[in-house]
């Protein structure tokens, strides 16, 4: 059994970390619900304007159609790992670049795969696995929509340059505190509007254009790609956040299992102790007498 002394010292170790995981908690929090409401006031604009771009986008000719949403035979992939620049928030980082590494080794293998990485935990990694085109850290310290389209029209451009035949975006979407999904959503080309299973035509809004559909659907795109993106960054901020209060408020748990355990063997180690004293001062006792 460890001695007294040593025993004190874990516990106040442990109480101290404690009181940071605590903390860091209460500060994940706060930050959290900024985060929520603004990915779910986001949310509806956002599945709106790309719900009317692929509407759009069905009723116009091939001929006529955006180099955006041109189908290509795919040889080369450029993937988006949106991840933190910061650790402790269990498996965020961990399981965005699983699906990115899973993109490079499984569904694209024998593609050339490239990354774009926002986040310098994903950007620490990945780098070691393949080729990264761009590292973005500093959007997260100010995150703003206009920050957000540069990016995005870097994206369109090496697509619309056929630098890439397809762009994906990998990151956290935010369910609630606790619970966050890994997303693979394809940025470019635009997928086509889906079919409702069990239906051959699903009907299309009978929209009023003015100015004509192809003026409108080539303005469209791009607002709704930088929308798509910064839809994305968000819902991985919102997950961040969740993901870290989550893990501090399980380490600020198992952190007071953990003090309790130790203050328990102390004080049993401490009546060990007195124990041994009260037995050598009663052995001498008992020999002075003898």
């Amino acid at each position: 059994m460890a001695n007294l002394k040593e025993i004190r010292n874990r516990i106040a170790s442990v109480s101290s970390t404690m009181q940071i995981t605590s903390a860091m908690k209460m500060v994940s929090a706060a930050k959290l619900k900024k985060a929520q409401d603004a990915i779910t006031a986001m949310r509806p604009y956002s599945e709106k304007l790309t719900e009317l771009l692929q509407n759009l986008s069905a009723t116009l000719d091939a001929d006529s159609g955006s180099t955006f949403s041109e189908q290509r035979e795919v040889n080369k992939v450029l993937v988006v790992a949106i991840t933190s620049n910061r650790g402790l928030a269990g498996a965020f980082n961990t399981n965005v670049i699983k699906a990115t590494t899973a993109l490079m080794n499984e569904t694209y293998a024998g593609k050339q795969v490239d990354f774009v990485t926002l986040g310098k935990k994903g950007n620490d990694i990945l780098k070691k696995k393949g080729n990264v085109t761009t590292f973005n850290s500093e959007i997260f310290d100010d995150l703003t929509y206009d920050n957000v389209a540069e990016i995005a029209d870097a994206l369109m451009t090496s697509f619309a340059e056929g630098t890439y035949d397809k762009i994906v975006l990998v990151y956290n979407h935010f369910k609630n505190a606790a619970t966050q999904e890994v997303k693979r959503e394809q940025f470019l080309p635009i997928l086509p509007r889906k079919q409702e299973e069990g239906v051959e035509n699903t009907s299309i809004p009978n929209y009023i254009f003015e100015p004509s559909k192809e003026e409108i659907v080539e303005g469209l795109i791009p607002k709704s790609l930088k929308t798509q993106l910064f839809k994305a960054i968000r819902d991985s901020v919102a997950s961040e956040h969740g993901a870290r209060m989550t893990a501090m408020h399980k380490a600020t748990d198992n952190a007071g299992e953990l003090k309790d355990s130790l203050t328990l063997e102390y004080n049993k180690a401490r009546q060990a102790a007195i124990t041994a004293e009260i037995l050598e001062i009663v052995g001498g006792a008992e020999a002075l007498a003898g």
